[in-house]
């Protein structure tokens, strides 16, 4: 009530600007009816790793990956793909400080989760962090200004300093499939006791699902029994090499 309120008078006084092309934002949204239509949603796609599934497959059918290798996840909700303009959007938001850009993909997710959550709602949200290093050189984390609308917005509450990145890996994006996973092994540690059951990771783009992976792995050896993956866009091939879109790492 109050969240929507305060809404309100903000959309009152500031009205909202399309962010991809200046015209006037629809209902609110930093985004015109136009461009939001154009935006590409991820409608059919595998329950565990969001990868998208060929038309017509079933609501509960598992990519083939899923099936041969579960990943150590439990799901993964992304609301679009990562295809122009959503790489635009987190480009934007990842690389050149546009915190606004950030804001919308979180309204965009938070819209999708409220229609996909039900009565499966985490206890908390854990933002996929950044090895200092990176934090310093870049001064904020994608993934945390993400987070932080969802907790307002969904009534969930941000965890950041749960756990931390101590080593500083390679971006994801200059390794291939295989070097993915040995290069993110063993780059998270629990900082302190985590008092939730289940609680969700957000980060900006799964690909692989490599770093997230291996965070719910050490959540897991913590004592966490589920683990979800929230994000705003998901690449439409689990390899690395994109077509139709600038390149990007899962996380970092």
């Amino acid at each position: 009530m109050v969240y929507n309120c305060i809404k309100w008078i903000q959309d009152g006084l500031y009205p909202a600007r399309c962010l991809l092309c200046g015209a006037e934002g629809a209902d609110g949204f930093d985004l015109c009816q136009a461009c939001r239509q154009e935006l590409p949603h991820n409608h059919n796609a595998c329950p565990r790793c969001a990868l998208p599934l060929p038309a017509g497959a079933p609501a509960t059918q598992r990519c083939g990956a899923c099936r041969q290798h579960p990943p150590a996840f439990d799901r993964c909700l992304t609301p679009l793909l990562y295809q122009p303009p959503l790489d635009l959007l987190v480009g934007g938001l990842k690389f050149h400080g546009k915190l606004g850009y950030g804001r919308l993909l979180s309204r965009l997710m938070a819209d999708y989760l409220e229609r996909m959550l039900a009565d499966d709602v985490p206890e908390l949200i854990i933002p996929i962090p950044l090895h200092p290093t990176r934090l310093r050189s870049r001064g904020y984390n994608q993934a945390l200004e993400l987070a932080r609308p969802l907790e307002r917005r969904l009534g969930i509450p941000v965890t950041p300093f749960s756990c931390r990145r101590h080593k500083n890996t390679a971006p994801q994006v200059d390794q291939a499939l295989e070097g993915r996973h040995s290069n993110i092994s063993g780059a998270f540690q629990i900082t302190g006791k985590i008092q939730a059951r289940h609680v969700a990771l957000v980060d900006d783009v799964v690909t692989t699902g490599s770093t997230v992976a291996e965070l719910a792995r050490t959540l897991k050896r913590a004592g966490v029994k589920r683990v979800d993956v929230w994000a705003a866009a998901r690449t439409p091939s689990s390899t690395p090499s994109q077509s139709g879109a600038k390149r990007i790492s899962d996380t970092g």
